[in-house]
């Protein structure tokens, strides 16, 4: 399988399975189309009176050479040659540790921090008993990952503090190493904290939707005022803090802001080089919901945040996009590439009393409870669901060109919008698609730059 297509007068071709990737020419470009269903001399005698024969010969032998390499027409690998664990290794946890917040973001999946429960922090026991419980989970896995989630977790800074001390202490003991991340909405990000972050090495994850007015129309506090003014200097001074590593600025862009590449490149203006800007998912009758019609507008911008990022680049002031990083050297790993996030199976919530679920956006959703750390007894079907929802058990992933990069896409956006793990929602696969053609283009222009 190929995917062809034209940016900006580059014409690329991306080989599905291999993973390879080719600048061609016109020529090249036309002979592809009929190169499996054509015999040689038929391609000659169809394209002979656009290019010279000695030219249609050369191109038809490095063709034939590159399908030889494995570098094109190359045929997919059969599930069957492939094994999933029968008991899952458990990767990653995202805790929970505060069902509370001190916004009021209109878009928010998490109902303002509650998921649609009581407004509650979690406890340094059930912390400690989910650390553990992440300790026996991986098996035999070296590094663990650790997440603290909202809400916002900074209205529970004392337990976050107690759990990096005590997760890297049991880590220690059997060999192993935590890597804590935190996600904030910058509040609550005072120097002190600043200052414990930096010792303790935490990633940090800073919620900010862009330019003030796109910001503060989603993102208010209780009272509906913008929380602009107060958390960018928070963010800009936290960022220096940390010479402008271990660090995204992450934003959400809706309905309300389709010209987002403007939010994009006022977030690299503020100083912040570490960016990721996501499109919203939310049920179509709110008013900053996407609709298909949004859809060319949508696919354009991320043409024109291309050119804006090779523009930075050229002009010495870059800055990372986090949906145009893409490793093209080594090419898909089928195994990796199966289902993605690993949620449900490699990652897992852990809500404050302790019940674990497929990943953040799972929590508290009927069904999808997989157990509790203090039992330690996992729903094994629900896990196996998961497992089992990667992109040959999805019709619409089967064929698509995307699947090795996107991995059929986000389960719970799949199951928010179509009510099953196993179609993804569509929007969200225009736009992933999109992002992937031109984080390739990046690739080829850095490549030959090079």
């Amino acid at each position: 399988m190929l995917h062809k297509y034209i940016f900006d007068g580059t014409r690329i071709v991306v080989d599905i399975n291999s993973g390879s990737v080719h600048v061609v020419d016109g020529l090249t470009w036309e002979i592809l189309d009929g190169y499996e269903t054509q015999s040689p001399d038929e391609i000659l005698a169809g394209l002979k009176h656009k290019y010279p024969e000695a030219e249609i010969l050369e191109a038809l032998g490095e063709i034939r050479d590159l399908k030889e390499a494995g570098q094109l027409f190359t045929p997919d690998t059969p599930l069957t040659e492939l094994r999933l664990p029968d008991q899952p290794v458990v990767k990653s946890l995202c805790l929970h540790i505060a069902h509370d917040c001190n916004l009021r973001c209109r878009y928010c999946f998490a109902s303002s921090g509650h998921f649609g429960g009581e407004r509650e922090l979690m406890s340094g026991e059930v912390g400690r008993a989910a650390l553990d419980f992440l300790l026996e989970a991986s098996g035999p896995r070296k590094n663990c990952e650790v997440d603290f989630f909202g809400g916002e977790p900074l209205l529970n800074f004392s337990t976050v503090q107690q759990l990096v001390d005590y997760g890297r202490q049991e880590a220690a003991k059997r060999g192993k190493v935590f890597r804590f991340t935190l996600t904030t909405n910058g509040v609550l990000l005072d120097e002190k904290v600043e200052q414990w972050l930096n010792e303790h090495e935490i990633a940090v994850v800073l919620s900010l939707d862009g330019r003030k007015e796109v910001n503060d129309r989603m993102r208010t506090y209780v009272n509906g005022s913008g929380c602009y003014d107060t958390i960018v200097p928070r963010i800009q001074r936290f960022v220096r803090s940390r010479h402008n590593q271990n660090y995204y600025v992450r934003g959400t862009y809706t309905a309300k802001n389709l010209d987002f590449s403007h939010d994009v490149l006022h977030l690299a203006e503020l100083g912040f080089e570490h960016i990721s800007v996501e499109p919203v998912v939310a049920p179509e009758q709110e008013e900053y919901a996407f609709q298909n019609t949004d859809l060319p507008r949508l696919l354009e911008e991320y043409e024109g945040l291309t050119r804006m990022f090779l523009e930075r680049r050229a002009s010495g002031k870059p800055f990372n996009f986090f949906h145009f990083n893409l490793d093209l050297s080594g090419g898909p790993c089928l195994a990796k590439r199966l289902s993605g996030c690993g949620a449900g199976h490699e990652y897992m919530a852990v809500s404050p009393k302790g019940e674990l679920y497929p990943c953040h956006q799972f929590v508290g959703r009927e069904g999808f409870r997989l157990g509790n750390v203090f039992e330690r007894k996992l729903n094994l079907p629900v896990m196996k669901s998961f497992q089992q929802a990667h992109i040959y058990n999805k019709p619409k992933c089967v064929q698509c060109w995307a699947k090795f990069y996107c991995s059929g896409g986000c389960h719970a956006n799949a199951q928010a919008v179509n009510g099953t793990l196993l179609e993804p929602q569509d929007i969200g696969c225009q736009l992933e698609k999109k992002r992937l053609e031109c984080a390739i283009y990046l690739q080829v222009k850095k490549a030959q730059l090079a």
